[in-house]
């Protein structure tokens, strides 16, 4: 089976309906002001629902409070909760306890000590989604990382790969890291924030799933 794949950074009806058309097993709504992606708790509200159980849909959020993530997660019930910022594993134990959901951690992978500073999530997060190292932005900056970090790792946590994948390449992260779900924003868009049906097409056809 190919991997699963992750259209992230959706903000409108048409790009959601077209990851569904096109093949994507998961869909990302970004909830991040500084986000060129960000989209209000109503937009994503309904964009989740629109889903309709076709595909997982996840939240993401950066270094939100405790308030705010309760009425985030209340409003839009997503089938994952992605955390992208300085959450701890305690905060993420925390949330898994308390909400019908998986929890997700992106992880900036620098060098091997960051493979070995995770195994801090094992128990909390669900998954591990190796990215690029944060820059102004955590994520969606078409970044990648070292992908020969993660040859021949052994991973005790589920996992998946993100970080400056596009149709162009992908194809070669999963062959060198045999991730078996990958995670895509900026590499299918057009310009900041803006997918483009072309590109998510060619991404899918690319892992094989289109």
């Amino acid at each position: 089976m190919p991997p699963l794949v992750k259209i992230c950074g959706l903000s409108t009806p048409e790009t959601v309906d077209a990851a569904i058309r096109l093949g994507a097993t998961h869909i990302g709504l970004v909830h991040y002001e500084p986000s060129p992606r960000h989209v209000d708790l109503k937009t994503a509200a309904a964009l989740r629902q629109r889903a309709g159980g076709k595909v997982k849909v996840a939240l993401l959020l950066v270094n939100a409070s405790q308030q705010v993530t309760g009425e985030v997660l209340s409003a839009v019930r997503p089938d994952i909760v992605q955390f992208h910022g300085n959450e701890t594993p305690q905060w993420l134990a925390a949330v898994k306890r308390l909400v019908p959901a998986e929890v997700w951690k992106a992880v900036g992978l620098k060098d091997a000590g960051t493979l070995e500073r995770i195994r801090q999530f094992e128990g909390a997060a669900d998954r591990i989604l190796f990215d690029a190292p944060a820059a102004a932005l955590p994520g969606g900056t078409g970044t990648r990382f070292d992908w020969s970090l993660l040859k021949g790792h052994r991973h005790t946590i589920d996992w998946g790969v993100a970080g400056g994948l596009t149709p162009a390449n992908v194809a070669q992260a999963i062959a060198e890291t045999g991730a078996p779900l990958v995670d895509v924003s900026s590499g299918v868009e057009s310009a900041p924030g803006v997918k483009d049906m072309d590109k998510i097409a060619a991404f899918l056809k690319a892992v094989g799933r289109c």
